[in-house]
């Protein structure tokens, strides 16, 4: 063996590389006329098991699996399971309910990326309440404002936790559970009662995640078992989920990107899920290229995650064979490789695809309608593109028909997963996203008005998304409001702005709004982090820009950065990026 790594620039062990590298070597719509919307938009009827149930009623089915490795250990789905409902039988003592079913009730949690978590939250369901995961990093007030809001009657805390929660339960009057050490150690003594009591779940509320609240305070997203099981089951079916799978957790645990797709559908299907307490660069690639059993096969992040992987990669792996050994591991060990949650730019799709042979699968989804499109498994993924909807899923592309008060909306696209119809004069034009379907939240909780709002007179749901159907597929073009600027009479994504400045050579991050002009409507500012040592002008950037876009899609003014704030998900505000740079 002839690898010679310097141990500052090369974080990764050499004996886990070369052992590594040792083990691989040897081993059918109809339109209206006009495509009009009028009180009825067209629709398909969906089919789906109407047999409902929470994830963990499938779990003695696979018994001693293991299901969860976390860093305290491993953990069988028998095991998650009997813990799970030990905890539950501890929430219905609190709420004096002896028969089991505390009838939707919420139940706040805190708990880091462990075992903990999914016991309370199995707990919660068990019992019959409503799960309301809390994030770990949000402040003590906004803490107070999810267990207020959403009338929590308990709040469940990690060990880790309890000295937050303990005023904060205090100040407010309501029950405190912390969990103790039998929640995490060892194997989990089965209870005298030996399954969870059985109740009716189709219609009943399972999960309040809150919305990231860009505008006005968060919002509380009710899912209901209904809707969970629609998202988890569409998905293991088009990403073929099976139980040989073994994904690496990275994410948060208070959105769906972290709670359903990287940890719910796993479970469902009897696979194994590796969580890591936090995203840690290092560890991750250690993970990928790892020997040892459980071997990873899934991965799924935000688009800023595989951004600080390739910084890793840049800094540490330097060596070509080391860099080809790389490549070749996770092509051939790795399944399946995902980016959503933000808009995955272009450069980091290509140069991801350069480092491990994966073209990232990108889809789309919100806390509202869970997922909703997403590119292929086998076949083709283009750049930029969300793909074709999930099974279940009913989306259209509409605008606003001021012309007839009879007709509010325009059709442009209408589609399912058999097929997408466009209406005729109408090919590739822009038009908000909506969406219909049992992945459908039921409602913002305690907020009727909010939800009215949210929907059109029959149903569909309006994600405030704007959306294009071309070349066979979906596009996101942005957020009606803050994505899509108006200047000087064009219409111009600023993802697409964003993604050809990211393809020049000096700049690492970028974000780009709108700022109000009282000549061209809105002018366009791009608030740019440089690469380490770079410089720039905006002369140089204009004059680099002309070759590659169109002139009024060129900013007009950059400002530069040492950070651009990203929240948890790797999302920007750009609202409150516009009140920074441009307070009046």
């Amino acid at each position: 063996m002839f690898i010679s790594l310097k141990p500052l620039h090369m974080s990764l062990s050499f004996q886990r590389l070369v052992h590594a590298l040792t083990y691989y070597r040897q081993g059918s719509l109809r339109l209206r006329k006009h495509g009009h919307l009028r009180n009825h938009l067209h629709t398909t009827r969906v089919t789906y098991s109407e047999n409902i149930a929470p994830v963990f009623t499938r779990a003695l089915a696979y018994g001693d699996k293991i299901a969860l490795i976390d860093h305290r250990g491993q953990y069988t789905y028998k095991d998650l399971y009997y813990k799970s409902l030990r905890l539950s039988q501890e929430i219905c003592k609190i709420h004096n309910c002896p028969n089991g079913d505390i009838k939707g009730e919420r139940i706040s949690f805190i708990c880091s990326n462990d075992v903990s978590y999914v016991i309370a939250q199995w707990a919660s369901w068990m019992s019959g309440g409503i799960a309301v995961p809390l994030y770990k990093k949000h402040p003590a007030s906004e803490l107070e404002y999810v267990i207020q809001d959403s009338q929590s009657s308990l709040v469940i805390a990690g060990s880790e936790y309890v000295d937050l929660l303990t005023p904060i339960v205090n100040k407010i009057g309501v029950s405190f559970l912390p969990l103790t050490s039998t929640v995490y150690d060892g194997i989990a003594d089965e209870p005298t009662q030996e399954c969870a009591p059985q109740l009716e779940w189709k219609d009943r509320g399972a999960m309040i995640i809150y919305t990231s609240g860009t505008t006005g305070r968060p919002k509380g997203v009710l899912s209901t078992h209904q809707n969970l099981k629609a998202v988890i089951t569409g998905l293991v079916d088009k990403w073929a989920w099976t139980k040989d799978d073994v994904i690496l957790h990275v994410l948060p645990l208070h959105h769906v990107h972290g709670v359903v797709n990287k940890m719910l559908c796993p479970f469902w299907v009897g696979a194994t899920c590796v969580m890591l307490p936090e995203f840690n660069a290092k560890v991750v690639w250690e993970k990928f290229l790892s020997s040892e059993k459980p071997r990873i096969n899934v991965f799924m992040a935000v688009p800023t995650i595989y951004s600080k992987l390739m910084d890793y990669y840049d800094k540490h792996f330097t060596q070509p064979h080391v860099q080809d050994f790389i490549r070749a591991v996770c092509k051939d060990k790795i399944r399946l490789m995902v980016s959503g949650s933000a808009a995955l730019p272009v450069p980091v799709l290509q140069r991801w695809k350069n480092l491990t042979g994966h073209t990232l699968l990108e889809r789309y989804g919100m806390t509202e309608i869970g997922m909703a499109l997403s590119n292929p498994l086998k076949g083709t993924r283009v750049p930029g593109a969300v793909g074709t909807p999930l099974p279940g899923v009913e989306v259209c592309i509409v605008s606003e028909n001021s012309r007839n008060e009879n007709y509010p909306y325009l059709i442009h696209a209408q589609g399912d997963q058999n097929g997408t119809k466009v209406t005729v004069g109408l090919k590739d034009k822009e038009g908000e996203l909506l969406v219909k379907g049992p992945t459908v939240f039921r409602e913002y909780w305690n907020k009727p008005e909010e939800t009215k709002n949210a929907f059109t007179a029959d149903g569909w749901f309006k994600t405030g998304d704007t959306a294009v159907y071309k070349e066979n597929r979906y596009w996101i073009m942005g957020r009606t409001s803050v994505d899509i600027i108006k200047s000087g009479g064009y219409k111009i994504s600023a993802l697409e702005v964003e993604r050809h400045l990211l393809s020049h050579p000096n700049i690492l991050d970028v974000a780009v709004i709108g700022v109000p002009d009282m000549t061209w409507g809105q002018r366009i500012a791009a608030v740019i982090k440089l690469r380490e040592g770079q410089s720039l002008s905006y002369k140089d950037l204009k004059e680099w820009a002309r070759e590659y876009m169109a002139a009024y899609t060129i900013p007009s003014e950059i400002m530069l950065v040492e950070e651009i704030p990203r929240n948890q998900m790797g999302k920007i505000n750009k609202k409150d990026l516009l009140k920074q740079f441009y307070p009046a």
